[in-house]
């Protein structure tokens, strides 16, 4: 039984024994001894009460996942070893109905993650996590919004996120497409424009440069999102100036699962 199970259950003891005696005889509780008993259950009920509060407050302030309160250093520990596991086949048992009663309380995770929204990469399984563990932000390119920054504002503020990697991947077909539009002229329909805008910087920054321009333009991306977040004021820079926070930075190779760290 819970902490705030036992106070329930004694504000339920002292109502039931109070009402007792009240029930027994008006003129009962005039005479001394019952009088002294009446004190007591009244000190009693008070203090069950003031457990009560106490309990209430206690398991509020508790985190839901004691082991996801981290640093940034061992939270970003924690995604590499977890890393680790998804590579070699030895991924954990999540039990995900045990961790429920736990995730009704709240939510901390360890880490947020700005992943590309590439049905090949799944945050949650490359990093071996359960619920409750990553506060993810997915677009297609993986950069940082005003919607995602806010997000992760949330996360670092009101959820105590110490680390915040941005996810890329090989062969990401907004870069692959943001390349076509930078080089070649290449015009496409709908909304997708706003990714070429936004991608565009890392594809131009990466023309000329020695290797693939796909790979090449992926990882600066990459590096680009990883200074944005963290300079983005007020909240995340702050945090990042405080060592609250470190943001950083990998990519995703498909054929192995390994997430390799660049920044």
């Amino acid at each position: 039984m819970t902490l705030l199970g036992r106070s329930a259950r004694l504000r339920g003891l002292l109502q039931n024994s109070m009402c007792e005696k009240y029930n027994a005889s008006p003129a009962a509780h005039i005479s001394g001894v019952p009088r002294r008993n009446f004190l007591k259950l009244t000190t009693a009920a008070v203090a069950g009460l003031a457990i009560s509060r106490y309990a209430l407050a206690a398991e509020k302030a508790a985190p839901p996942k004691a082991s996801n309160v981290l640093s940034p250093d061992a939270a970003l520990e924690r995604l590499i070893r977890g890393n680790s596991r998804y590579v070699d086949g030895a991924m954990r048992s999540h039990d995900f109905v045990a961790e429920r009663p736990a995730l009704v309380m709240g939510q901390n995770p360890f880490a947020g993650i700005l992943s590309c929204a590439d049905s090949r990469i799944a945050p949650e399984y490359a990093f071996d996590t359960g619920r409750g563990d990553l506060f993810v932000c997915r677009v297609a390119g993986n950069f940082a919004n005003r919607d995602s920054i806010a997000s992760f504002e949330y996360g670092v503020a009101v959820l105590g996120v110490p680390l915040i990697l941005v996810l890329g991947h090989e062969a990401c077909g907004a870069v692959d497409s943001t390349i076509k539009a930078v080089k070649d002229g290449a015009k496409f329909p709908g909304h997708i424009p706003s990714l070429v805008n936004a991608l565009s910087p890392a594809v131009k920054s990466s023309i000329g440069q020695p290797g693939s321009l796909l790979d090449n333009s992926i990882r600066k991306n990459v590096l680009l999102n990883v200074e944005k977040l963290k300079s983005a004021a007020p909240i995340l820079s702050k945090a990042a100036e405080e060592n609250k926070l470190r943001v950083a930075g990998g990519v995703y190779h498909l054929e192995t699962g390994q997430v390799e760290i660049i920044a």
